[in-house]
């Protein structure tokens, strides 16, 4: 038997040998090629170059966006600098409060913080890119937002593209640009992205404590001199005006939603003035009512938590503890969108504000005065 299974094993060999001898045979004399006619490299000599490449096209389209927009920032002083400007280097900077600015108009109006220009009709110190300082007059300013407009006396100046604050997403990339801590970091760049959005931070000054709300926050390093300074997109617009940080940590930076201010603004560079509507009503929303009180429950709507004596708003009938869901049809979800839709309107205009009070709604029409 197990000679039968050898026997069958060498003619097996034998036939498999004589089988492989036919093939060469016959691909030899019919010159057949059996090499592949692509050619094969290594995955990174074909990936690599390109993707190069791209990066640094992207990074060349970026820094000119950032460059032209850095044209536009601003450093702010309350002090005026006996050099002439406030990015000398012959040491007098480090004697002033530094701020940064937004030039938004190419006649001289600049957007900032309050608490780095004062409150309207301060005076402040403004030192455009090139140097050259101006005396401004602060002609605008809302403390609960941070946010002013100065004045300054200078035409054909560059200025910054205005964005869209309400179509930012989570992750997308931004920039921070400012002037920290003296005139070797002016012009500061800084990168990250949009780490959350309607962010509401409590803040203690003065034995007061008060709620921003609505704001952006990101982790591009924003210093005490960036305060002031745009929040842009890679697109160079600017959708944030930079205003606090949490300094106990790293890479927590806020930023005030660039919609809130587009009306008074608008209305500066048309007309050369902003006569301001005053309703008198301030509102939190469902973010933010967690922080100050635990009774309200609503899911959509801003929350009355305060209203001034003898505005148009006490005397509509409007209580504290009435939650507005729309003005004029427009729906409301937070403050900033509140105090977005009044800064559009005049003094003498009438709104229609809708509330829900328990189970009762009400419509109450209010005749906007001057604040």
């Amino acid at each position: 038997m197990l000679k039968k299974i050898l026997k069958f094993l060498l003619i097996l060999i034998v036939l498999c040998a004589l089988i492989g001898f036919l093939y060469y045979c016959y691909i030899t004399y019919n010159n057949i090629n059996i090499t592949p006619e692509y050619e094969i490299k290594r995955t990174e000599s074909t990936i690599l170059s390109p993707n190069v490449e791209t990066i640094e096209e992207n990074n060349k389209t970026i820094s000119n966006v950032l460059e032209e927009v850095s044209q536009c920032v601003v450093g702010i002083s309350k002090i005026k600098s006996h050099s002439g400007s406030i990015f000398s280097s012959d040491g007098s900077f480090s004697e002033l409060g530094l701020g940064s600015g937004i030039i938004v108009s190419s006649n001289g109006y600049v957007l900032s913080n309050c608490h780095v220009t004062g409150e309207k009709l301060s005076t402040c110190y403004v030192t455009l890119e090139n140097g050259y300082t101006y005396e401004g007059t602060v002609l605008w300013s809302d403390v609960d937002l941070d946010l002013s407009i100065t004045k300054i006396d200078a035409t054909n100046l560059p200025y910054a593209t205005i964005g869209d604050s309400s179509s930012i997403k989570y992750g997308e990339n931004v920039y921070a640009i400012g002037n920290p801590i003296g005139y070797e970091f002016r012009k500061t760049i800084t990168s990250g992205i949009v780490s959350a959005t309607n962010r509401t931070i409590r803040i203690e000054e003065d034995n007061k404590v008060s709620y921003m709300t609505d704001l952006i926050q990101t982790d591009a390093s924003i210093n005490p001199g960036n305060s002031g300074g745009p929040l842009i997109t890679p697109a160079g617009d600017v959708i944030g005006v930079n205003t606090v940080k949490i300094s106990s940590a790293e890479g927590i930076g806020f930023a005030v939603p660039i919609n809130v201010v587009k009306p008074v603004i608008e209305k500066f560079v048309t007309e050369n003035k902003f006569e301001e509507a005053f309703l008198g009503v301030y509102a939190y929303d469902k973010e933010v009512i967690p922080y100050v009180a635990s009774t309200p429950n609503f899911t959509s709507g801003i929350y009355v938590v305060y209203i001034s004596d003898n505005s148009p708003a006490i005397s509509s009938g409007i209580q504290v503890g009435d939650i507005i869901t729309s003005v004029d049809n427009v729906t409301v979800n937070n403050m900033i969108e509140l105090r977005e839709y009044i800064y559009s309107k005049k003094p003498g205009d009438t709104i229609s504000i809708n509330i829900s009070r328990g189970y009762v709604t009400r419509t109450f029409e209010i005749i906007l005065t001057k604040k």
